[in-house]
């Protein structure tokens, strides 16, 4: 994945984004349904990866989880640390997360792993396992399709995945998968599934 590109292009419309998408009353209720029941309950921090303009991970501090937002796009963050006072958020990357091998209780990374070409998303499943804790929790929105591939999406190029093959690549690295939730084409937005599996012990 071309880092900068993607930094750039989310920084040029950043506004925008942030308007149209930024806050928990934009994102369907079931996703958020979704989200609470595997991480409203975890212990240890929960790690918002691609965390954009602060929304989820705010939903989670609501919650009671003790959660920090990391992104690649200073618009964001700086959004994000001004809208959700007294929580976490820091500029990093998802591909080399700056904690201790099996520190964190769960991770979302909603929607943040599609710009990655598909040869770099085991080794940012991989990273996510080393971080976290056996039993730990990983989340993920992606956009559904019958077979792998990239489209033209609104910002930067972005890749859908089959659900199974998503799957065989969070066993492989280490997950056991314990629910998905797909969703259809809705007028202009795309078909959409969420995950959620568990970190297996080593």
């Amino acid at each position: 994945m071309d880092r900068d590109k993607v930094r750039q292009a989310y920084a040029s419309v950043a506004d925008l984004y942030i308007g149209l998408f930024g806050a928990r009353e934009q994102v369907d209720a079931d996703d958020l349904a979704f989200v609470a029941r595997h991480l409203a309950t975890r212990t240890g921090p929960v790690l918002d990866l691609g965390c954009g303009p602060g929304h989820l991970t705010g939903y989670l501090r609501s919650l009671g989880v003790d959660a920090s937002g990391i992104d690649l796009v200073p618009e964001f963050i700086a959004h994000a640390r001004a809208a959700h006072p007294g929580v976490e958020f820091h500029i990093g990357s998802l591909e080399s997360l700056d904690v201790v091998d099996g520190s964190v209780g769960g991770i979302l990374a909603w929607y943040s792993l599609i710009h990655l070409p598909p040869e770099e998303l085991d080794g940012v499943l991989a990273e996510f396992r080393r971080a976290l804790a056996p039993g730990g929790a990983l989340v993920l929105g992606m956009f559904d399709h019958d077979e792998v591939g990239p489209f033209d999406h609104k910002v930067v190029t972005a890749y859908r995945w089959p659900v199974d093959e998503i799957s065989e690549r969070l066993s492989r690295a280490g997950f056991v998968e314990v629910e998905h939730l797909r969703r259809t084409r809705e007028g202009n937005v795309r078909p959409h599934v969420a995950f959620a599996a568990v970190a297996r012990d080593r």
